[in-house]
């Protein structure tokens, strides 16, 4: 279609039609022909190796989508040109392997021979056929794996392997980091492959545990090695024959809770994941020193499947010390975009407990000490800026600490409290406390608002204009106790808070609820309708039907006090200290329903108040007031920039 081009020492980048080059475009039928006398000399062969067809499980796609469309083995993700050029790379490293071997010693050829490799994968994510042209502000080749699969594209962008930026073979920054002053190293290191279900050392022999745990079924690790693994195999297999012996990736052993691994039992799957990971726990834990620090990487976005990890920390005989939220996540990065991924990765960190530590009263001795924490670290990371979904869990982790101190924690009446049960009101507290945040209301007092209310304003705080899974919004659902589903639950009815669509939820925002006569009104028995619902009515007679607005009022009749702590709330209005940029960060609706918040908040006086007085006593007596009816009527033509 075109070539994309830079040039060096210049901004902006110039486009080219393939007729235009001086060369032409090469032949595919010649590219054969020199990839067939390439692995004649060298060994080397296309890769064959098949990808697998089945799909790993509902949540995980793996390299299956491909299969679909007729690319049953590695060779089918490249097309001529990047196959020779690949392994035009792969001869290379062969070569300069033989030409280390003669004048350097075998672990220093292994050494090379290893980043040379891992530079060829890379060069192989940068130029598959699957990969775009990344347009956000610069001219760059996206790679293939912008998330865990690989998903048909019917266009794709091919770099120029020779490229200085991404998709090119560079060395240059890579020597840089190895020649660097932060890269000097005294001793050396001691990499062992293995199963961290069976740890070859000896009992209390580790400083440290550090692991990224996988979780359940999010990724699919091996099939997705398996990309990588046919470079890696082809360049440096026969220096490590150890690690390359097998046509793919071994599998069966991987802890992760994959359908296809137990004939399409998910339930099954879940099962060993979770014997795996109480495995991997327990050898931790005898091969650590009794002062020894064992710290996990979590960064999921809910709670949902942490239970299963706490309850093995205790079993284990781990106390969850602390819990911070660390930046690692790239902004921008594909997962992210209109999800509720998280920015940063939590990092838990736990210890071995002392001793027997008895059983805990979650009344007496849990709970007190849970609020504590929670609240300490709610304000502590508020203070630091953290938002959002991190917020949430790395509050929810901190408060593992009340829990995990207990070998057992029960209730007064004798009954076991698990760690599902513990997690779910952990996450309650967090929210109830950062609704006290949010609304300005000192203590945190939840009374200001009703629950549908609260879980709208929470809902926006943590996943902003995100879609979340059933399993995961249901969570969050219950932790600020409503329903979703059923007749009376947030998803139903034409005018709902929340809209489902097969296995997925959202919120809705003022413009699509706002044009229904009886929304905020009370219902038929006479109880007023929740404060979002009379909310979303104002902003959209405020945008559409201004002069219904004063009737609307009197007809509600919504607690105007509590409505303007919500309106404050959704608008981070209330963020006492922040500024308006930190408060955009820190609660985000819709563009849309921001904009209104900051008009009715802006003409709150006009609008609300009086204009509820006008509707109250009468069109006469509303002309004797300070602000005339006409004067609120003005904002609906425009006049609203004068303030309140």
């Amino acid at each position: 279609m075109g070539v994309v081009g830079i040039q060096a020492g210049k901004q902006g980048k110039c486009y080219v039609a393939p007729k235009d080059l001086p060369l032409g475009p090469t032949d595919d039928s010649a590219i054969a022909t020199r990839i067939e006398s390439l692995c004649a000399r060298s060994g080397l062969t296309v890769p064959s190796e098949p990808i697998n067809a089945i799909r790993p499980s509902p949540n995980a796609r793996g390299l299956s989508a491909v299969t679909r469309h007729g690319m049953t083995t590695f060779g089918a993700l490249f097309n001529k040109r990047q196959l020779l050029s690949l392994l035009s790379f792969t001869e290379g490293i062969r070569a300069a392997v033989k030409e280390c071997e003669t004048g350097q010693s075998g672990e220093h050829t292994r050494a090379v021979a290893a980043y040379l490799a891992s530079i060829l994968d890379r060069l192989a994510d940068f130029n598959s056929s699957f990969c775009l042209h990344n347009f956000y502000g610069s001219s760059r080749i996206a790679h293939t794996f912008g998330r865990h699969a690989i998903g048909m594209t019917w266009d794709y962008a091919e770099a120029n392997p020779f490229h200085e930026g991404s998709g090119g073979w560079g060395t240059e920054s890579i020597v840089a980091a190895l020649s660097g002053p932060d890269a000097a190293m005294n001793r050396a290191g001691n990499v062992i492959r293995g199963s961290a279900t069976s740890l070859p050392y000896v009992d209390t022999f580790l400083d440290a545990v550090i692991s990224d745990p996988p979780y359940y079924d999010n990724v699919p690790y091996a099939d997705v090695s398996d990309f990588f693994y046919i470079w890696l195999k082809r360049a440096v297999g026969n220096l490590f024959p150890d690690h390359f012996g097998t046509e793919l990736t071994p599998k069966k052993a991987e802890a992760t809770a994959l359908a296809s691994r137990h004939g399409g039992d998910m339930a099954k799957a879940t099962k060993d994941y979770e014997s795996l990971m109480a495995q991997s726990l327990s050898h931790a834990s005898r091969a650590l020193k009794s002062g020894g620090t064992l710290a996990l990487v979590y960064a999921h976005k809910t709670t949902l499947g942490w239970a299963t990890l706490v309850e093995s920390l205790r079993q284990a005989g781990f106390e969850v010390c602390e819990a911070w939220p660390l930046d690692t996540e790239k902004p921008g990065r594909l997962v992210a975009f209109e999800a509720a991924a998280l920015a940063s990765s939590i990092f838990l960190v736990a210890r071995k407990r002392a001793g027997y530590a008895g059983v805990g009263n979650y009344e007496d001795d849990v709970q007190p000490e849970l609020q504590q924490i929670v609240r300490e670290r709610v304000e502590t990371l508020w203070e630091m800026g953290i938002a959002g979904a991190d917020l949430v869990i790395a509050c929810v982790g901190a408060g593992l600490r009340a829990f995990t101190k207990y070998e057992k924690v029960e209730y007064a009446n004798g009954e076991e409290v698990p760690a599902e049960k513990f997690l779910a009101e952990v996450e309650g507290v967090v929210l109830d406390t950062m609704m006290g945040k949010l609304s300005g209301v000192v203590g945190g007092n939840i009374s200001a608002v009703d629950n549908a209310s609260r879980f709208y304003v929470l809902w926006r705080f943590v996943y902003k204009s995100a879609e979340l899974d059933a399993g995961e919004a249901i969570i969050f659902a219950n932790g600020t106790h409503v329903e979703l589903d059923g007749a009376h639950g947030l998803s139903a009815g034409k005018d709902a808070l929340v809209e489902r669509k097969k296995a997925k939820y959202r919120a809705r925002d003022y413009s699509e609820r706002g044009d229904d006569d009886k929304l905020g009104l009370p219902n038929g028995a006479g109880q007023p309708a929740p404060l979002i619902d009379a909310l979303h009515r104002v902003l959209w007679l405020m945008d559409n039907r201004p002069r219904k607005l004063g009737e609307f009022l009197d007809e509600a009749r919504p607690d105007r006090e509590r409505l303007r702590v919500m309106a404050q709330a959704l608008a981070g209005a209330a963020l006492s200290g922040k500024s308006e940029a930190d408060a955009s960060k820190l609660v985000s609706t819709t563009p849309a329903e921001q904009s209104a918040l900051a008009k009715l908040l802006a003409n709150w006086r006009s609008l609300i108040e009086v204009g509820a007085e006008a509707a109250a006593v009468g069109p006469k007596a509303a002309k004797k007031g300070k602000d005339s009816e006409q004067e609120r009527l003005d904002f609906g033509a425009g006049a609203g920039k004068r303030g309140t």
